[in-house]
């Protein structure tokens, strides 16, 4: 490897033109080309294979992206098995009329319903290639993340008054079965089928560009891929892997693996093309990596913890637009600030840089840290009193949360906080308006005795009175190294909501292109809730597989609108 430092964003260059190619030209061919093998990526494999579609899946490392590294919940409802099992009644329309409140219109009321009502059978053939879920419900109150041995819990701000329905909240966040982040479980499962499937995985593949007709289609890609069982190729996925496993604990030093990532593909990939017949699914993830794209659309996360893996550096979306794809919603990021668990913490209030309140402590982490980050320049307090410090210091210590819920609870509350004898000191202890924490209290305390209600709509069993000193204030804000703030993307490729095909920005599909997950805009594009994104992946990616299936004849030909592909051919 050289010195000089490359880019460790995967390089997008202008599409090729297929008539200035031979046949010869060509390295593979295929029905169907996936680029991105996460989630997303397996579930349109397997819908297209299923099709009889011959179906290849490349990837830039070795599949999995930021799938495997997640929770490994999918958010179903309208009466799964799980929900059944464990008590609940639940229906379509409930959960429709829940995620209409928190996608805000981001996708048709058609789609919307369709993905409610397609949960129950989308959940079904997750289990039917090799996933399991369960019912267990964890005790206690909202957590982030359930201990293991829970699988099914409110992953979102169901039980959230000002998000309630007309019928009994159910908990949709259905973990898979499996020990600690169980992202990877569920991946497995997806890789595993795709491979029994006989779709063939093009791994240490990254796109670089695409391939079109004369007519503006899609037929195929170029892809720059290391030699197969090379050293370079084994170095490439070893720190890459080292990258992943080690981000959330040295964010720093894993850039600079990615430096040497980057560095291999610079040196030793080579260019091969790839024929699609029927055409191309993007499925790479989000462009929370991307920091020149964080830098352009959403210059105010540019400070927070990067969620996701090295691949989502926004290569899908690029490809898209580098053939007339639309972006949309580039500057939507769900911010996760989680005050929960500890259990109590909720009780709290979240206060600004002025003293004041902004939000309903109680919801969800991403609900809560869309504002934080949006509204109040990333900075904020989550103050509690001296009874509330020790309650959640005694859940933080034998509540039984997992390590990375425990550990920075505990940190923030007794290395990085500040206190005063009174909340008058308090404020003055970190910089706050004078009076307006005081006046902050005071409502909210009254609200909690109930003499008012809170002004921000907090339920009852979530309001504790502080009154008793000393006060304390835990920096909650996105600059707190102990306490990371995480962000991922939640824009896209505009898509025909009914199919996965890529618009452009006429709103006319692209011949050729589809996209599903964090790729393209879906239902997780406004606002993020845990499960929301994998349910997601299931339905855009099964969606688009079926989709570019069905753009094949009954002879075997492909569906065109304007004329075939024109392909040099030199003679045999």
């Amino acid at each position: 490897m050289n010195g000089a430092k490359v880019n460790t964003n995967t390089p997008i260059l202008a599409p090729l033109q297929a008539h200035t190619l031979t046949e010869q030209d060509w390295h593979d061919s295929c029905d169907v080309l996936v680029i991105g093998w996460g989630a997303a990526g397996a579930c349109a494999a397997l819908e297209a294979r299923s099709q009889g579609c011959e179906v290849m899946v490349a990837d830039r490392f070795t599949g999995g992206g930021a799938s495997a590294k997640s929770g490994g919940v999918v958010y179903a409802g309208g009466g799964t098995q799980q929900q059944q099992d464990a008590g609940f009644n639940d229906s379509p329309q409930a959960m429709f009329d829940y995620l209409k409140h928190e996608t805000q219109g981001v996708i048709s009321d058609a789609t919307l319903h369709k993905f409610c009502a397609d949960s129950v059978s989308n959940l079904n053939w997750l289990e039917g290639h090799g996933a399991r879920f369960a019912h267990s419900v964890p005790p206690g109150g909202k957590t982030s993340y359930p201990s293991d041995g829970y699988f099914l819990y409110y992953s979102g701000n169901e039980k959230v008054p000002s998000y309630a329905g007309s019928q009994p909240p159910a908990p949709r966040g259905h973990r898979t079965v499996g020990k600690g982040q169980c992202g990877a479980v569920l991946y497995a499962q997806l890789k595993d089928a795709c491979l029994r499937a006989g779709v063939q995985p093009l791994l240490q593949s990254a796109a670089r560009r695409m391939v079109v007709d004369a007519t503006g289609r899609v037929v195929g890609a170029e892809l720059w891929s290391l030699p197969a069982g090379s050293r370079e190729a084994h170095l490439h996925a070893r720190l890459a892997a080292r990258a992943e496993r080690l981000q959330n604990f040295a964010p720093g030093y894993c850039d600079r693996l990615r430096q040497k990532v980057a560095q291999l593909e610079h040196d030793h990939a080579q260019p091969i093309l790839v024929r699609a017949r029927l055409g191309v699914i993007l499925s790479t993830g989000g462009f929370i990596f991307n920091r020149d794209l964080i830098r352009e659309h959403a210059p105010k996360f540019r400070r927070n913890f990067k969620v996701g893996a090295t691949g989502c550096d926004g290569s899908g979306l690029r490809l898209g637009q580098s053939v007339g794809a639309q972006g949309e919603r580039l500057s939507r990021v769900s911010a996760w600030r989680f005050i929960n668990p500890p259990y109590c913490w909720p009780k709290g209030i979240v206060v600004n840089t002025q003293g004041q309140r902004f939000c309903n402590e109680e919801v969800y982490g991403a609900t809560l840290g869309q504002p934080l980050c949006e509204e109040q320049g990333g900075q904020a307090w989550l103050v509690l009193d001296a009874r509330l410090r020790q309650q959640a210091i005694r859940q933080a210590l034998f509540g039984g949360y997992w390590w990375f819920q425990s550990v920075p609870a505990l940190a923030l509350m007794l290395l990085r906080v500040r206190k005063g004898q009174s909340p008058d000191q308090l404020a003055q202890a970190c910089g706050m308006q004078p009076g307006q924490l005081n006046g902050a209290l005071r409502a909210y305390n009254a609200a909690a005795r109930g003499e008012a209600e809170d002004v921000f709509g907090k339920s009852k069993d979530s309001r504790q009175v502080l009154d008793k000193g000393p006060f304390y204030a835990c920096n909650i804000s996105v600059d707190n190294p102990i306490f990371p703030l995480g962000a991922l993307t939640l824009g896209g490729l505009k898509v025909d909501e009914s199919n996965g095909a890529v618009l452009d920005d006429l709103g006319q599909p692209i011949a050729g292109l589809f996209s599903a997950g964090r790729t393209a805009i879906g239902v997780a594009s406004h606002l993020y809730i845990s499960g929301l994104s994998l349910a997601d992946c299931v339905f855009s990616g099964r969606r688009a597989g079926l989709a570019i299936s069905n753009t094949r004849h009954a002879d075997g030909s492909v569906q065109q609108s304007n004329a075939s592909p024109v392909l040099e051919r030199t003679a045999p």
